[in-house]
């Protein structure tokens, strides 16, 4: 049996922290993987709810020694009572936290985005020496073999499961949230991160035709993305916006709104490290509609979904009518979907897979 240790901040929730979900929920038969938070929150309650319970290291910050020291002294603590295989920092500044605590077993990174080596925290993770990088995509291990060269990089794509059947969900939500039977709903979830490309998908659809309607699914969680939201909700505001654009706050059930969706766009002005969301569109049989950036590129095909030049307003609002107006062609790329996201993240797969990295 192997025993794997995850250790992350905790104190946001997003991709990261659903892979960690996602993993609590498949162990493999031949491992064990438990999970340290420096914070409690919707991660710590998630893990719970998985099955699985949680270490607390306390609140840190790398500012304040003394909160770094004391988080180490409980994960030492936890690393001599509970033996673990191998150490997994969800993060550089989870792995610089981690790194230094860890005696015996394997220490692993697992590179979330791509890094280029500059920022302190990965400073001071490449310090540690992590024995593998887990890489969420190879557009990720492009870029971390820039400042991590000499340490071994496995490429493994995040376990995602297919949303639980609810047959009624899909007019349940959408009478929910005011959406017709006619109205093509086009769909983005994602935090109000400025290179998500909210504000370039709302330019778009000003210029669109038909009945749409625009879902932004999301709640900030920091200060700066508190700031862009409200940009977003004044740009909305714009006539041939207004009435158009929901903004759906926080949901706890992304998989049901992505089953009311009709189109998934996130069209980034930056490249995606990896893009979870794009999966879970894919599962939900929505099309794709994205930036041809990163490891978008890696996901999206022209079988289920389409991708447009980064920054090119006048292509992004193309795509997106030819979509609104082309049922079938919405129905053909959804209907790919599924497998799509299944051959690419299939929990019981990429869980096997981890295990055979950190072996």
């Amino acid at each position: 049996m192997m025993r794997v240790l995850h250790v992350a901040a905790g104190n946001l929730y997003g991709g990261v922290e659903r892979i960690l979900q996602e993993i609590a929920r498949h162990p493999t038969p031949s491992s064990q993987h438990d999970f340290a938070l420096a914070f409690r929150g919707r991660l710590s309650d998630a893990l719970t709810r998985a099955g699985a319970r949680p270490h607390l290291l306390g609140a840190v910050r790398f500012s304040r020694p003394l909160s770094v020291w004391r988080a180490r002294r409980r994960l030492r603590a936890l690393l001599d009572d509970h033996p673990f295989d191998a150490v997994v920092g969800h993060s550089p500044w989870s792995f610089a936290l981690a790194g230094p605590a860890v005696r015996r077993g394997r220490k692993a990174l697992w590179a979330h985005d791509a890094l280029d080596g500059t920022h302190w925290t990965e400073r001071r993770a490449a310090r540690v020496a992590p024995d593998v990088v887990i890489c969420n995509s190879r557009f990720t291990a492009d870029a971390v073999s820039s400042w991590m060269n000499g340490v071994r990089r496995e490429v493994i794509y995040a376990p995602v499961s297919p949303p639980p059947a609810d047959p009624g969900a899909r007019g349940e939500v959408r009478r929910e949230l005011g959406a017709g039977d006619g109205d093509v709903v086009i769909l983005i979830a994602s935090r109000f991160e400025r290179w998500k490309g909210h504000a370039a998908l709302l330019d778009a659809a000003a210029s669109l035709r038909g009945r749409w309607t625009v879902w932004i699914a999301g709640g900030a969680q920091r200060p700066a993305e508190a700031e862009y939201e409200r940009e977003l909700r004044e740009r909305a505001q714009a006539p041939a916006l207004r009435d158009r654009v929901v903004f759906l706050g926080e949901r706890h059930d992304v998989a049901r709104v992505f089953g009311a969706a009709d189109i998934h766009c996130q069209p980034n002005t930056a490249p995606e490290p990896f893009g979870l969301a794009f999966v879970e569109a894919l599962y939900a049989g929505l099309p794709v509609v994205t930036s041809d950036l990163g490891g978008a590129r890696e996901i999206v095909t022209a079988a289920c979904g389409v991708l447009v030049p980064p920054g090119d307003r006048a292509a992004l609002a193309r795509a997106l009518q030819d979509l609104v107006d082309d049922p079938p062609r919405r129905a053909a790329l959804g209907a790919k979907g599924p497998a799509r996201a299944r051959s690419l993240c299939d929990p019981a797969t990429q869980m096997a897979a981890l295990e055979k990295a950190l072996a």
